[in-house]
């Protein structure tokens, strides 16, 4: 007798498979009934959308000597560096790469003083984005917490990479004790206390490959000194933090307003050399930078130059590191330490004003925000044609 087909057995030949389907059945525990109304879990949304990342105008607006601007540093303590750093008591200049590597590392200050809310110039981010630019963004503390959502999306996109650019811009050659360290302390504070707010939404990078806080470190490891000044304390300061300081050796002199972008263009391109650390600003005070930097990069391109963070830019040769921190030339940022005094001066009448405004409307008072600074044995004289809007800010 031919044997049937699987498909046209007839039901008794069938009878005992089902039967050891019904038996395996019967021996399974049932499923657990899922609770009325309940779903499955969603999968992570994306932290922003596209329009959310991108530039709005007027975000590069600086707005001065408002109440929101005295902002009071997280109360929290540090995370401590796992190492020491690299050139500790140095600050590196620029890198010195192997041949034929061309390299460049494009660094972008953000800066906000005590008496300030600082600007937000996203058309420069927004370039480095579309072109696939690597940089490295040194962020003041405070200009953190008044940026939030920029600080996280700064922090989260695998281009970018974030420093420390001290808590309220202070001139760290001038500071000693608690109040030096207090500088660069609540700047890491600051980013940290960001991060975690990023970790704890558990969204998506706007790569969408992972959740945006991992692309974050938990603490920062890269210092940069306000104004470009420091002292031998600064700098064992910062390295007894964990922290790498970080100079340039190309200054693209963007706080400059009457520098046009033409000139600022040429400035650079004619100064910048494999493993140059290149220094631009994006927070309002990086005048005519978004018209300068496509013709920089179209440029930099042309000659066969690549574009890393800082980070990868030390891992890619030696770096080049003086115990002294200048601008151009040794002792040009000494000229600074007056213009320091004049500042905090005008911060304390600042925030005298914003604490009476504050109390006509019966609002709490700012948090204190001044420093003891000493005063220079003379005025250093400001080098001729060098005239930034701060100091501007001072003459009116």
């Amino acid at each position: 007798m031919p044997t049937a087909r699987m498909g046209h057995r007839p039901w008794r030949a069938a009878a005992p498979a089902m039967a050891c389907g019904l038996a395996l059945a019967l021996s399974m525990p049932p499923a657990p009934a899922r609770a009325e109304g309940t779903a499955e879990k969603a999968p992570p949304a994306i932290c922003w959308a596209p329009d959310q990342l991108a530039f709005h105008p007027g975000e590069e607006r600086i707005q001065k000597d408002v109440k929101a601007a005295f902002v009071a540093p997280p109360r929290r303590s540090p995370l401590r560096a796992a190492q020491q750093p690299r050139n500790r008591g140095e600050a590196i200049r620029r890198v010195k790469l192997p041949p034929g590597k061309k390299l460049v590392a494009m660094t972008f200050d953000l800066c906000e003083q005590p008496n300030e809310i600082s600007g937000y110039q996203g058309g420069t981010v927004d370039f480095l984005r579309a072109n696939g630019i690597k940089a490295t963004f040194f962020a003041g503390g405070k200009w953190m917490l008044t940026h939030r959502e920029r600080a996280k999306q700064l922090m989260s996109d695998p281009l970018f990479e974030v420093g420390n650019h001290a808590w309220e811009h202070r001139n760290l050659r001038l500071l000693n004790g608690s109040a030096l360290v207090k500088e660069v302390e609540n700047a890491q504070i600051a980013y940290e206390q960001v991060r975690d707010e990023l970790a704890k939404a558990q969204c998506l990078a706007p790569d969408q490959s992972r959740l945006a806080h991992e692309y974050a470190p938990r603490r920062i490891g890269l210092f940069r000194f306000p104004f470009g000044a420091c002292s031998d304390k600064a700098l064992e300061t910062v390295g007894e933090m964990g922290l790498t300081a970080i100079q340039w050796d190309v200054s693209a002199g963007d706080p400059t307003p009457s520098l046009g972008a033409e000139k600022m263009a040429r400035g650079v391109l004619a100064s910048v050399k494999p493993g140059s650390i290149i220094l631009f600003h994006a927070n309002g005070r990086g005048w005519h930078t978004p018209e300068a930097l496509p013709h920089i990069v179209a440029e930099l391109k042309k000659r066969g130059y690549g574009f890393v963070t800082v980070s990868e830019l030390l891992e890619a040769g030696e770096p080049v590191a003086e115990r002294i921190c200048y601008d151009s030339r040794p002792g040009d940022t000494d000229r600074y330490d007056g213009l320091a005094r004049r500042l905090e001066l005008m911060y304390q009448r600042a925030r005298a004003k914003a604490l009476s405004a504050a109390a006509a409307l019966g609002g709490a008072e700012p948090p204190p925000t001044s420093v003891p600074i000493p005063a220079p044995a003379q005025r250093p004289a400001v080098g001729s044609g060098f005239k930034t809007e701060v100091q501007k800010d001072l003459q009116r």
